[in-house]
């Protein structure tokens, strides 16, 4: 591997890598962008494609009130190329920021191949370059690559178990026995609602707990990050479970009765023609004929066709408040910036917000400027200080919430939870956009 020493490695063409690239090349700064796929496929990975999203096609909620929402305006306004693919490939989904995959991964691949500061090479890296890099590899690490990283660090990664959810042909849905809705009638007929009775819940839940499920191999100790628990192992927890959690009918009357439904399946549009959909929170390991026998049992799924049945893959993320800095530089490799979700961060849009920082701190590393850390009020900020500022001996991957940023005084006072929350993020993106102007020389 031949580099120059004032060009930017970065390794992973995933979101967080490319959105790292982007932010560099944006400075001035030539990139050498290295993907392994095609030449070495990950577990989850279908494609070659830039950017692949392999989990969910949804980027959260859209609103400013939420830490999705804040995150997402504050990438907006660093000229994020996530954020622009998004706007440009998104598909109904009520309040929630959805995407169509294929143009998705398009205008990323497109808007990076023709950048004249980019080059993108098809070829694994399996060691820790000596020159200035960002390390975005993801949760699908390598082999090679995490024991050169646990080499590096002189520690063992932790490692947890993250579930994907099954996808339905449209055509195949019952259509006489669900309705199309969204959540307190937000964002209009966006979701397909597959109602259900006492009884429909309760022989489903039975059948759910009595069904086989995929075996670790050689992993036997589990650790499933809470955002992406599979739906039978949340089930365990108790029979009302998920009643209260992805099959909540909280504000989703049928309007077919007029009444609340028991328990209520969601299906969220997988891309514009709404020809897919995805089934909301079902993550899961149970065996393939499992999923068709005990998915099927929910109303208007009798004979769902399923264009992707679920599955389950390993994650590796590094234990980041004892190797890395609030720079997001290694503690014992310096020239080495680390994002995404390998950083201790959980989701799509946090691992780019992770890019981003991780790309704007590269570039000024090579251009000789000094280091600057986005403002702990802010939404990037308060990411930044959970992976570097927590306990490392309870440290596990966090998606971005409202509670992991600064309330003082003065925002305290206002009662109304959602009116609080927009007043954090008016200072948030205030003292963002004072941030973002600086990180310009």
């Amino acid at each position: 591997m031949s580099i120059k020493t004032n060009e930017l490695i970065v390794i992973g063409g995933g979101l967080a890598g490319c959105e790292a690239a982007w932010q560099a090349a944006l400075r001035g700064v030539r990139v050498r962008l290295f993907e392994m796929r095609p030449r070495r496929m990950s577990e989850a990975h279908k494609t070659d494609m830039l950017a692949e999203l392999v989990c969910s096609n949804s980027l959260r909620s859209k609103e400013i009130s939420t830490g999705p929402g804040l995150l997402k305006a504050e990438l907006e306004a660093a000229g994020s190329l996530i954020m622009a693919a998004a706007k440009e490939s998104a598909v109904q989904a009520g309040s929630a920021l959805a995407v169509d995959r294929n143009i998705f991964s398009a205008y990323i691949a497109d808007s990076i191949l023709k950048n004249p500061l980019i080059s993108v090479i098809r070829e694994e890296i399996s060691s820790l370059p000596g020159e200035i890099a960002v390390l975005a590899t993801g949760p699908l690490t390598s082999q090679p690559m995490a024991q050169a990283i646990q080499a590096a660090i002189g520690a063992e990664h932790l490692h947890f178990y993250d579930a994907i959810a099954p996808i339905i042909d449209a055509e195949s849905i019952d259509y006489s026995k669900v309705f199309l809705a969204s959540r307190y009638g937000k964002g209009g007929d966006d979701y397909v609602n597959c109602p259900m009775t006492k009884d429909e819940y309760d022989r489903f839940y039975d059948a759910l707990m009595e069904a086989d499920t995929v075996a670790a191999r050689e992993f036997e100790n589990i650790k499933v990050f809470e955002g992406c628990m599979p739906v039978e192992v949340m089930a365990k927890r108790g029979r009302d479970t998920l009643r209260f959690g992805p099959l909540k009918p909280v504000g989703l009357p049928d309007p077919k009765t007029g009444k609340t439904p028991y328990a209520v399946v969601q299906l969220r549009t997988e891309n514009r023609e709404k020809t897919a959909y995805n089934m909301v929170g079902f993550q899961t390991r149970l065996k393939w004929p499992e999923q068709k026998r005990v998915f099927s049992m929910v109303p208007g799924l009798e004979h769902a066709e399923f264009m992707r049945f679920g599955s389950i893959h390993r994650n590796t993320y590094i234990n980041s408040p004892l190797h890395i800095n609030s720079d997001l530089t290694m503690k014992s490799r310096p020239n080495i910036y680390v994002a995404g979700q390998i950083s201790g961060v959980e989701g799509y849009i946090e691992s780019t917000a992770m890019g981003l920082i991780a790309g704007i701190n590269a570039a000024r590393k090579l251009k000789n400027l000094v280091q600057t850390l986005p403002p702990r009020t802010t939404a990037h900020g308060s990411l930044v200080h959970h992976i570097t500022g927590s306990d490392p001996k309870h440290f596990e991957p966090s998606n971005i919430n409202f509670g992991l940023l600064p309330a003082d005084e003065d925002i305290l006072k206002v009662r109304d939870k959602k009116k609080r929350r927009e007043k954090m993020a008016g200072r948030a993106l205030k003292d963002w956009a004072e941030f973002v102007a600086g990180q310009r020389e």
